[in-house]
């Protein structure tokens, strides 16, 4: 097993996509900065998606504009269509994302198009990336399941994935959108798709929903996978797919991985910092599955240092003259 994973930072995008609480573009800098600090090279932090659609990202060319370019530093914005790209492009993304969701009916939800025409949109706007210069990933999202049609055949993932290498596609992020995976269907999908395309351009997108997440991860990981995407603090849902929860959290992707001796030149201690902002920005507790014991490990930690602070302060005791 390789001991390198890359993961991919969706809380900017995915993660804010989907929340009530309007967050200003100087705020989610102050986030990207603070993820930058953790150690994370790959940043997937807006779409050029309608405004009216999405309102939270429609701030995409400011934020685009704000970030501070760092040498081995990519940054990602997704992309609906061609107008998407167009704008995209214009503001400066050098990387985009499409979505190709491997129903009929998450796509006419999603993006308002037959699957037969957001494949044709997909082939259009990888050919000008690529003649373009411009890194292409697509997301076949709902890959496990769809919201409206239950389990997704296992065929149409693969052929969808080697269509989207096919029209030049450097990477294709197979997507559990709603969480409703399992680790043998990772595995039986990674399998699937190491004949023929394999793994090195693979990466998998995970929603933990059903606290299934990192055990799917690691499915994911025993099967070849080095690219993951995980959000800060848990964050995420789509907002044209019922039952999508929060993504897999960066933090625990992380800490399970330097726990198993994978590195990923990410220190999850400093995302808690992202953390802690974005909680105070969104006015509610985020975190993933050992949020909850980090916290207490600290203000375990943070007493002790009191305790030993009162000790040290204390003057010895004098004995008395004769």
């Amino acid at each position: 097993m390789s001991d390198r994973v890359t993961i991919t930072e969706v809380g900017l995008r995915d993660g804010l996509q989907n929340q009530p609480v309007h967050v200003a573009t100087a705020d989610k800098l102050r986030l990207a900065g603070l993820l930058l600090e953790a150690g994370l090279t790959s940043l997937e932090v807006t779409s050029f998606v309608s405004p009216k659609a999405v309102p939270q990202l429609a701030d995409a060319e400011a934020l685009l504009a704000g970030l501070p370019a760092r040498a081995g530093v990519d940054y990602m914005a997704l992309v609906p269509n061609m107008r998407g790209y167009e704008r995209g492009t214009a503001a400066g993304a050098r990387a985009v994302a499409l979505v190709l969701s491997a129903t009929e009916t998450l796509n006419r939800r999603n993006i308002n198009m037959s699957l037969d025409q957001a494949r044709a949109v997909c082939r259009e706007v990888i050919g000008r990336a690529k003649a373009e210069g411009v890194f292409v990933r697509a997301y076949v999202a709902a890959a496990c399941a769809c919201p409206y049609e239950g389990q997704t055949p296992l065929a149409r993932v693969v052929a969808l994935t080697e269509e989207m290498f096919a029209a030049g596609a450097d990477q294709v992020a197979i997507a559990d959108t709603i969480g409703a995976g399992n680790p043998a269907q990772i595995r039986d999908i990674v399998a699937a798709l190491a004949g023929g395309v394999g793994t090195d351009r693979l990466a998998l997108h995970l929603h933990d929903t059903r606290g299934l997440a990192l055990a799917m991860a690691w499915a994911g990981l025993e099967a070849g996978i080095r690219r993951f995407d995980a959000a800060f603090g848990g964050l995420g849902g789509c907002p044209f797919a019922p039952g999508a929860a929060g993504n897999l959290a960066t933090e625990d992707l992380v800490f399970m991985l330097s726990e198993a001796g994978i590195e990923t030149g990410i220190d999850w201690r400093r995302l808690f910092d992202a953390v802690a902002l974005a909680e105070t920005l969104l006015d509610r507790p985020l975190g993933g599955r050992m949020a909850a014991w980090w916290r207490q490990a600290q203000a375990k930690e943070a007493q002790a240092k009191e305790t030993q602070a009162k000790e040290a302060g204390r003057a010895p005791l004098q004995e008395m003259p004769a």
